[in-house]
């Protein structure tokens, strides 16, 4: 399924690069911004700290979910309806946010802007999988890490720039702007594909076992609905996840034309790189604690706290495109071998910083440069190189899944463990140790992807 023929040259690909760019950064922007808001939204609407965190909780369990779906039916229709529709139901639930009269409605909108979400960002990387000749991938795909890294840290001060400039109702307005653009630009540029025609019903049965895995798994990460009704349920929760898995892959085995194609992990490199993409986003998802180390033990204030992170957005920023250049020539598995050593030696150096505020800021900086090489392009290049075209978004949306939850498991982990050793910068201190040990154990499991792809992956590309 190839969109944009080779012949088109360089400025076919500069018309096109930015219109999916653009629509990563702005779909990632809303997982991060909506921090802030909280507690001017429990304002707004009267809301206890419990129910708010629902605002965060529906936007990750519909963009989950939508991410498996939307992408096949990427490869079934073609990318660029799917990527159109996907920013128009994002912009739809921005709209209805921001002139929500209630916080039901509120949910409502964010439950639309995770559908589109979920739709954007695989269809983005598919497109540029399609798009790019192989050489050209590895720097076209940093550059959607760098999208994602960078929403990811600069959500949080972007955000309370517009809380103290306007108001709450801006963060989400602000995407009505950018997304009417894209759909302009979008429908001048996305090329036009001719997928094979999807004889066989679409997957049903495997889209609502797949919301059941989960919305069972995030409401056990998250603890939810444990705070909503007071009771201990997450381990139920998380166990149904591990009962309806099973289910999940046998009913897929079995499909004509299945939502999550099994067969993909029957190759090992790519089951390898989707593991090692639920530690990337477990490595990027740790960075949200790091502000709480700069508040307690070198008295940053909490208004600031966010800017403490702009030496490692830099970072990131820079170790996205310099990774990306190079992965054509050094391959995946040198590249995430040494972006997951510098998320190690940084969270270690941030747990054990002490002193001045700087040393902390410097200490922050591999994890920049480690963030911006394992969310980078190295990843979803195996993803694109192992995976047969016409599951290419199929195989796509997978790398977000993991990383969502991968994400996901951070936020939940390393609160945990801070908590559980006493809290406090000492308790950040311990945790952080803990993730530096797992970034670890990832980069050693990224040297078995090799530095190329595997025999026969030219071919089906």
């Amino acid at each position: 399924m190839s969109a944009v023929d080779a012949s088109a040259g360089t400025p076919a690909l500069r018309r096109l690069l930015p219109v999916l760019y653009i629509g990563v950064f702005m779909a990632a922007l809303d997982t991060a911004v909506i921090a802030p808001a909280i507690p001017a939204l429990r304002a707004a609407f009267g809301l206890d700290h419990r129910t708010v965190s629902l605002v965060m909780t529906v936007y990750v369990l519909f963009s989950l979910a939508a991410t498996a779906p939307m992408a096949a039916l990427g490869d079934r229709w073609g990318r660029r309806p799917v990527y159109l529709a996907s920013v128009a139901l994002f912009a739809l639930g921005s709209l209805l946010i921001a002139v929500a009269p209630n916080f039901a409605l509120v949910l409502l909108g964010r439950a639309i802007q995770g559908v589109g979400g979920g739709g954007i960002i695989p269809t983005a990387s598919a497109v540029i999988g399609d798009a790019c000749p192989p050489e050209a991938r590895g720097r076209a795909l940093g550059l959607v890490g760098a999208m994602y890294g960078m929403a990811f840290v600069l959500g949080p001060p972007l955000a309370g720039v517009l809380m103290v400039a306007l108001s709450w109702h801006w963060i989400f307005l602000a995407n009505l702007p950018i997304a009417a653009a894209l759909l302009a630009l979008g429908m001048r540029v996305l090329p036009r594909t001719r997928p094979p025609s999807a004889a066989s019903p679409f997957d049903v049965g495997g889209l609502l076992l797949l919301c059941l895995v989960l919305s069972a798994l995030v409401l056990g990460i998250t603890r939810v609905a444990d705070d909503l009704i007071g009771q201990r349920l997450w381990p139920w929760w998380l166990g149904a996840a591990a009962l309806l898995l099973p289910l999940l892959v046998a009913w897929e085995r079995r499909s004509a034309q299945p939502l999550i194609p099994i067969d993909l992990f029957a190759n090992r490199r790519l089951a390898r790189a989707y593991v090692l993409t639920a530690g990337a986003g477990f490595g990027m998802g740790s960075v949200i604690f790091l502000t709480s180390i700069a508040t307690l033990a070198h008295g940053v204030t909490p208004a600031r706290a966010g800017f403490v992170l702009l030496p490692m957005v830099l970072c990131s920023m820079l170790a996205s495109t310099i990774s990306g250049r190079q992965l054509h020539r050094l391959g995946p598995g040198p590249l995430l071998v040494a972006g997951f050593g510098c998320l190690a030696l940084g969270y270690a150096a941030s747990a054990l910083a002490g002193g001045p505020l700087w040393v902390f800021l410097a200490a922050t900086m591999p994890v920049g440069l480690g963030v911006g090489v394992v969310v980078g392009g190295a990843l979803r290049s195996v993803a694109i190189d192992e995976a047969p075209p016409q599951v290419r978004g199929a195989a796509q949306g997978l790398i977000n899944i993991f990383t969502s939850v991968g994400t996901l498991l951070a936020a939940a982990v390393v609160g945990a463990v801070a908590d559980f050793a006493g809290g406090g910068a000492d308790g950040f201190g311990h945790a952080y140790l803990g993730v530096a040990a797992c970034m670890l154990l990832m980069a050693w499991g990224a040297g078995g992807l090799g530095r190329a792809a595997s025999a026969g992956t030219a071919a089906r590309g």
